[in-house]
């Protein structure tokens, strides 16, 4: 058959041009080839010869990325043309098929146009990204052209009088519209750049982001086919497979991702709601509102996109009705202007053309579904960031009682920034739902009807019907979920109590009653798992029963209705597939109420927590101090933090009290006057405070324990809430070069709980200030800190982890004094920096650091101590007592007004007067290095594990990277063979049945149909199996009593710990079951889909194996990434947690300090990081599903095409076209979810491999030689210790702590041990407990080796009190005696032993008054009293004080040490002391040295002795 332009039959019309050329169709054709001629001819040796030699010069980075005006507008504009021009050459192909020979006219200059088109836009990308306007020229005249011609037969067409029934002069108008439209973009580029026409073009630079390197997110600056496809991402997701993604690869956020840009635009939001006097209202509806003014565009975008998606989800159904339909019928031309015309029905009526239509419609629908779900996620991620950063400026401001008093724990605020904020960004990405649900209703009935007619009603009448029955399954299951959740938090909340205090609990033996609080909590958190998994099924269950009880209901009532019903296989697969589109928004239902349910509750929480007291508003500083009333009948909470610069105007205040003690007016730094402070509502913790701190001095303020002496520090830094007086600072010029001329009111401040940040131990001294190095190592040598550093792993570069676990409490608080020595500041608060110190720290950080350093440098400073002897020191003294103050002055004044309490200080002392006056000889100290078992020392187990699984050899990075490529089969059989073995057999078959079942319904379907067999309708009645979601029941459960009998907490941080308890029990429990369900399904969907299209039409299978490789590629490198940005988006989250927690931790110190606006800072670099890891991470999964989506159209299109010819030529029923059809648009839906799910499983099993290396750890042994039974009653009775060449260490791979220690204790005998820090002191004691690996030598007591007694025996007949006091949440019984054995009279007796009688009475409730989280209701003393009270509540003959009395002042002390000298008397006590005098009255001394006995006998003995090292320490303790 010839070809010919113009077609080929003899004395065609086609060659008549009589009536002039123009009339002529044909030519009217080829007029129009001319302009895309041109611009093929003109742009392609520019492109190909000017840019290849040019682009490696004129690719810069990114750097050269501009839009020109109009690009978006362009871009829409070339999709629509190609679009419509794909329909020309249809149209053009269509209606060339009713003629003999071949009409090239009709579609050759459409398939011309489309080139151009193509080529333009390419063109335009080129010259953009270049930055070179001026080859536009070309463009502006191929528009002109193209424009002109299609006007001019448009024109023709109207004149012949062909109208709007016939397609074509639709296609030519629409064109002539779009090369307008084109054209005029055209000129706007001209008139916005000036390129051309004018004299002085405009110069336009990239973006601001993008001339920053280290911005690798380019979502916001590539062009409009980029961003719809995420192509931008190929090459950061291919990199992945080369070397993991780490934070310095995917770069920084754009400017307007950041926190700040976010928090800004959300703090106007909240200004512009300002009332007008000043107040800005309250409530969670203000909040809303600042959220829709911030975030409500964006959010209107996704909303716009997910309705075109869903209008365009339509277009499936109708086509495949279609298709089905189409039977070649006679099709009806006309002919004028000599060439043929086809209307858009028969246009329509075409099969191939539906398919093609189809493919379009699924493209589109799956790229706008996409860029829904992308604006949607960034706009939620960006108001996170907002959101988090409002949290953190409202912590800086909060009032530190709120915390103390337990109104707002750091768990709670921790809640609000992990687990709120979350919920509203998971609600903003549900929020689309929300509108779209209703229009996708309203327009499936519709279809329905248009169907079916009145049946369809029914049908959805049903589904209307059964909708509650969903929404009250879905609400059971919320339910369900929250009460887990409840369980889970309590239960962790136990665990973490349980973590923390272990080694107490170890050494009590009381680790089972904890234990069964766990898993009894853990018990309950299972039955409501299972609860949940039920419901979970039977919401899976409904979700598939639903649209074929209403399929079945439309059929049988359709077919009785009706009598001609025509249920034919176009009208049976569209209404199929119109009811699962309708089920869709119903499944969602449940989700998106249970999500906004979520947000309500979330925004109400913020709102009470941005409403709570604050401190006193940072951006109205007051000019003058309000004056209060001093009569506290009334209090008033108006705490002003005032600014610091006011205080110079304070100075000059006259007052009369001043001169009795000498100190004039401009000698003050800071003047409280009449002060009444308070923590909580109620009577004031602070009364009639009326106290003076000299500048440039030392001033010491001392008092029992629980008298206020913390408090009194916090009250001058403006922490407490005043009620009256007046609290008054002076400014001086600072003495150093660094800081600022004016005192801003910074203080350098070391709380009595040490606080250290999560950073190397040289940042937590510098902190945030310059290294200067002479200082720095002044400030070490001050704080003896150089032999601590010297064993560090990596010295002062070290990591203090988990809440600086990995050190000692001594250490710890050195460094925190270190931190105020080193600051500039003028003024140092120091609150009790000697409690965990033994004396030789003491006396060298009194000596070198207090005395010499800050003394040298003029500072004021105010320390809080027990320690008396160092009172003359002082340059002034401040005496509390009871929450008021009992004398200020010097030692002289003192000594003439108060002589009693001078008396009472120098007998504390246990000194002469004389010694007492003269200053301490000073000490010259010899450094030890100690020997540190620190967490560190020993790897974390978890480390070791991943390092061992990651590769022998760690240089060989290929081999790492195939490992990262792999599926972890391990983990996956683990968790799988966990389930046993009735309910993995279960859950393969019923998956198998139901997959089954669904293909032989459907086909059953097809096959029916196809013959229009309208009886015996019930056959359909076989409903689908409903598949039982079993795997929720597969849940691991960790034994508890396994992990607490190991000694993997020695060595392990808490925090990696908690988060196997946490985290990952969390996703085994809840996310494992539900990704599992879903692979599972998604998977043998593709399989059942893809065996029933190859059964329709097998030649589809050729199609499906270059499809398949594509698919294999992409899911191989998407895995790779995606697994490296989840981990990353954990990993950057953790810090920005910790942050939070650190901060609200050490609120005070930071406040203090002044440094707010630092560690603001830092939290905006979190949370950016964490923000772009989750865009990055958002963004990949929409490249993935876009690829997907693709490939699933490409699979319908085949199929569509495929079954078309077949059913044509080879008389293929239509039924079966349908099912083929049905099924290739599942595939299309289910094929990215195969590969989601695959990729989160991946990260999922990692968990179980965790907890699975957790369970593998070897437990302590608990049985002995000897059974418990065999263990005399009342052992030990006499209480007599025998240790024979004991040597101790911490694990087999470590050094001995103890070497060859000897030693004989009779029975009630009281025995000193001393030493340096770090001697092996604690070592000792806990070699008692069996509590270290004693692997030479043993201990006998009473006759029996403890090497041969069960552990719970021997822990439970003995006693101890910890250096660190540690106490329980619960009642104070609950403390003192959690195995409810002892009466009430034995804890008041023990109670009053421990000086604690007095207190514990005044409390609602006595013994049954409750103790916070870690007893920070009461003082630290207070606490370590509770601790002494424990171990008297266990009468056994033993008892070892482990450095107990270290935080409790000296009046105190001595009391406890005549009780226990009394109290005792008959039994064992082995005391370790810090402080030496302590142990003066024992009976024996032992003096330990790194792991020796250095010296060993009486104490008198021993200071007689010129060499001893006793006797050394106790001139030292003098």
């Amino acid at each position: 058959m010839s070809l010919a332009f113009c077609g080929s039959e003899n004395n065609s019309a086609a060659y008549n041009v009589d009536h002039g050329v123009l009339n002529n169709g044909c030519f009217l054709d080829a007029l129009t080839v001319v302009p895309h001629v041109f611009l093929l001819f003109i742009t392609f040796p520019i492109l190909f010869v000017g840019w290849g030699s040019q682009s490696s010069k004129v690719h810069i980075h990114h750097s050269t990325w501009l839009h020109f005006p109009g690009h978006n507008l362009r871009w829409i504009l070339t999709f629509i043309l190609l679009f419509v021009l794909v329909c020309e050459i249809a149209e053009g192909i269509v209606s060339d098929g009713f003629t003999q020979s071949h009409n090239l006219h009709l579609y050759m200059p459409a398939g011309l146009a489309f080139m151009a088109a193509i080529t333009s836009i390419v063109y335009y990308h080129n010259i953009e990204t270049s930055n070179f306007p001026k080859l536009l020229t070309a463009l502006l005249i191929y528009w002109i052209l193209a424009f002109v011609t299609k006007t001019i037969k448009f024109a023709k067409y109207t004149e012949h009088g062909v109208g709007l029934r016939q397609l074509r002069f639709c296609i030519t108008g629409l064109l002539s519209l779009l090369y307008g439209l084109l054209l005029a973009v055209e000129i706007n580029v001209i008139l916005g750049r000036r390129y051309m026409c004018f004299a002085h073009p405009t110069e336009v630079k990239p973006p601001e982001d993008l001339q920053d390197l280290g911005v690798r997110f380019l979502q916001p600056f590539v062009n409009l086919l980029s961003k719809s496809t995420y192509w931008w991402m190929n090459t950061f997701i291919t990199s992945a497979h080369r070397r993991p993604i780490d934070l310095k690869i995917i770069g920084r956020l754009p400017i307007a991702m950041r926190a700040l840009t976010n928090y800004l635009h959300l703090r106007e939001a909240f200004e512009a709601q300002r009332k007008p006097q000043g107040a800005l209202p309250h409530g969670p509806k203000p909040i809303w509102r600042a959220l829709r003014q911030a975030f409500g565009r964006p959010l209107i975008l996704s909303i716009t996109f997910r309705f075109m998606a869903d209008l365009l989800g339509f277009a499936g159904p109708l086509c495949i009705s279609g298709i089905v339909h189409h039977i070649s019928k006679e099709n009806r031309t006309i002919q004028l202007l000599g060439i043929y015309f086809i209307s858009s029905e028969e246009f329509l009526a075409n099969a191939y053309v539906l398919a093609v239509l189809l493919f379009s419609a699924l493209l589109l629908q799956r790229t706008f579904l996409q860029a829904s779900y992308y604006v949607a996620i960034e706009t939620g991620i960006n108001l996170r960031g907002a959101i988090q950063t409002k949290i953190y400026n409202k912590i800086m401001r909060l009032c530190t009682s709120n915390m103390s008093m337990g109104e707002m724990t750091v768990g709670q605020i921790c809640n609000l920034v992990a687990i709120d904020t979350n919920q509203l960004t998971w609600f903003f990405f549900l929020c689309p739902n929300l509108w779209a649900m209703p229009v996708q209703i309203v327009v499936g009935v519709i279809l329905l009807y248009y169907l079916l007619g009145i049946s369809a009603l029914i049908g959805a009448t049903v589904i209307a019907v059964l909708a509650p029955v969903q929404y009250f399954v879905a609400t059971k299951l919320s339910q369900a979920q929250k009460s887990t959740l409840e369980y889970s938090s309590e239960r962790l909340k136990k665990t973490n109590e349980l973590l923390r205090g272990i080694k107490l609990l170890k050494l009590y033996a009381w680790e089972h009653i904890f234990c069964q609080n766990v898993e009894e909590m853990r018990d309950k958190e299972l039955t409501s798992l299972k609860a949940f998994a039920l419901y979970t099924s039977i919401s899976i269950f409904m979700n598939a029963a639903i649209p074929i009880a209403a399929v079945l209901t439309t059929f049988v009532v359709h077919v009785h209705l009706s009598e001609d019903a025509d249920l034919s296989p176009a009208v049976a697969f569209a209404s199929l597939s119109l009811f699962h589109i309708l089920v869709n928004p119903l499944f969602l239902l449940s989700s998106v109420v249970r999500s906004t349910v979520k947000a309500l509750v979330s925004v109400q929480k913020l709102s009470e927590f941005f409403s709570s007291e604050e401190i006193g508003d940072e951006q109205e500083p007051k000019a003058t101090l309000p004056t209060i009333s001093t009569n506290n009948s009334k209090y008033q909470h108006t705490l002003k933090y005032k600014d610091r610069d006011e205080w110079k105007s304070y100075g000059l205040q006259e007052d009369h009290e001043e001169e009795a003690f000498g100190l004039c007016d401009e000698d003050i730094c800071i003047k409280i006057t009449s002060g009444y402070f308070t923590w909580t509502d109620g009577p004031p913790t602070l009364a009639n405070i009326d106290i003076k701190i000299p500048f440039g001095q030392l001033t010491m303020i001392v008092g029992q324990v629980g008298c206020g002496k913390s408090s009194l520090l916090l009250a001058a830094l403006g922490e407490m809430q005043k009620l009256s007086g007046s609290n008054v600072g002076k400014s001086i010029p600072s003495f150093n070069p660094f800081s600022s001329s004016d005192w801003r009111g910074s203080v350098a401040y070391a709380s009595q709980k040490p606080w250290l940040l999560n950073t190397t131990l040289v940042e937590n001294i510098t902190f945030e200030m310059p290294l200067i190095k002479q200082r720095y190592k002044t400030v070490i040598e001050a704080c003896s800190l150089q032999p601590d550093i010297d064993i560090l792993p990596q010295g002062d570069q070290t990591e203090i982890g988990d809440r600086g676990i990995i050190l000692s409490g001594g250490q710890r608080q050195r460094i925190s004094v270190a931190r105020a020595l080193y600051q500039t500041t003028n003024v140092v608060f120091l609150d009790d920096p000697f409690s965990a110190l033994d004396i030789h720290l003491s006396d060298h950080l009194m000596q070198e650091g207090i005395l010499k350093l800050l003394r040298e440098e003029k500072r004021t400073v105010v320390l809080v101590t027990h320690k008396l002897q160092y009172l003359p020191h002082a340059d002034w003294i401040i005496a509390m007592k009871d929450g008021t103050i009992q004398t200020e002055g010097t030692l002289k004044d003192i000594q003439n007004t108060e002589p009693e309490l001078f008396e009472q200080w120098k007998t504390l002392m246990h000194r002469q007067d004389q010694e007492f006056e003269k200053s301490m000889s000073t000490l010259e100290r010899k450094n030890l290095r100690r020997t540190m078992y620190s967490r560190e020392a020993l790897k974390t187990e978890d480390e070791d594990e991943e390092e061992s699984v990651e590769s022998e050899d760690e240089d060989n990075l290929s081999q790492v990277m195939r490992h990262r490529t792999t599926i972890p089969w391990r983990s996956c059989g683990t968790y799988l063979s966990s389930a046993g073995l009735i309910l993995l057999p279960l859950l393969l078959l019923s998956q198998l049945f139901k997959h089954s079942f669904m293909v032989a319904i459907d086909y059953w379907l097809a096959h029916w149909t196809s013959h229009v067999i309208a009886a015996k309708i019930e056959a359909t009645g076989r409903p689908r199996m409903p598949k039982k979601k079993n795997n929720a029941v597969i849940v691991y459960y960790i034994p508890f009593s396994f992990i607490i009998k190991s000694q993997l907490f020695e060595t392990t941080p808490l925090g990696s710990l908690l988060n196997r308890f946490s985290s990952d029990t969390n996703t085994i429990d809840q996310h494992i079951p539900a990704t599992l369900e879903c692979l599972s399904r998604s998977t043998l969907l593709c399989v059942s889909a893809m065996g029933v299209i190859s059964y329709v039409t097998p030649v589809f299978l050729i199609a499906l194996f270059p499809l398949a490789i594509i698919c294999y590629f992409i899911q191989k490198y998407f895995r790779v990434a995606s697994k490296d940005l989840q981990q990353l988006e954990d990993t950057t989250q953790l810090p920005l947690l910790a942050h939070f927690s650190e901060t609200v931790e050490g609120l005070t110190t930071i406040r203090a300090f002044r440094y707010e606006d630092r560690f603001r800072k830092r939290l905006l670099e979190f949370t950016d990081a964490n923000n772009i890891a989750s865009l990055f991470l958002t963004a990949a999964n929409r490249w993935l599903e876009v690829r997907m989506e693709y490939i699933g159209a490409c699979i319908v299109l085949i199929a569509a095409v495929a079954s078309i010819t077949n059913s044509l030529y080879n008389h293929l029923s239509s039924g079966l076209v349908g099912l083929g059809l049905t099924y290739a648009l599942m595939v299309s839906n289910y094929l990215n979810w195969m590969v989601r799910n695959l990729a989160d499983m991946e990260v999922q099993l990692g968990s179980v491999k965790r907890i699975n290396g957790l369970l593998k750890t070897e437990p302590e042994s608990y049985e002995g030689l000897l059974t418990a039974s065999q263990v005399p009653d009342g052992w030990p009775q006499q209480g007599e210790i025998q240790i024979q060449n004991l040597s101790v260490r911490y694990d087999s791979t470590l050094k001995p702590v103890l070497k060859h220690v000897n030693a004989h204790i009779n029975p009630g005998e009281k025995i000193g041990i001393c030493g340096r820090t770090g001697s092996g002191k604690s070592s000792f004691s806990l070699a008692f407990f069996r509590m270290v690996d004693a692997f030479e030598g043993r201990i006998i007591i009473d006759g029996i080796d403890i090497a041969k007694l069960p552990l719970q025996t021997l822990r439970s007949r003995l006693s101890i009190i910890l250096q660190d006091p540690i106490l329980f949440s619960g009642t104070i019984r609950f403390n003192l005696d959690p195995e409810m054995k002892a009466t009430d009279s034995m804890l008041w007796e023990a109670l009053e032993i421990a000086q604690l009688k007095p207190v514990v009475k005044t409390l609602p409730g006595g013994l049954d008054a409750m103790v916070t989280e870690g007893g920070e209701n009461f003082s630290q003393g207070q606490r370590q009293l509770f601790c002494l009270a424990r171990a008297f509540v266990r009468k056994s003959s033993i008892l070892i004080m482990d450095e107990a009395t270290a935080s409790i002042d000296m009046a105190t002390e001595s009391i406890l040490q005549k009780v226990v000298m009394t109290a005792f008397a008959d039994r064992t006590v082995v005391i370790i002391a810090h402080r030496v005098h302590t142990i003066l009255n024992a009976d024996l001394v032992i003096v330990i040295k790194r792991g020796l006995i250095l010296e060993y006998d009486k104490p008198e003995v021993l200071l007689e002795r010129e060499d001893s090292v006793f006797a050394s320490f106790v001139q030292a303790d003098k």
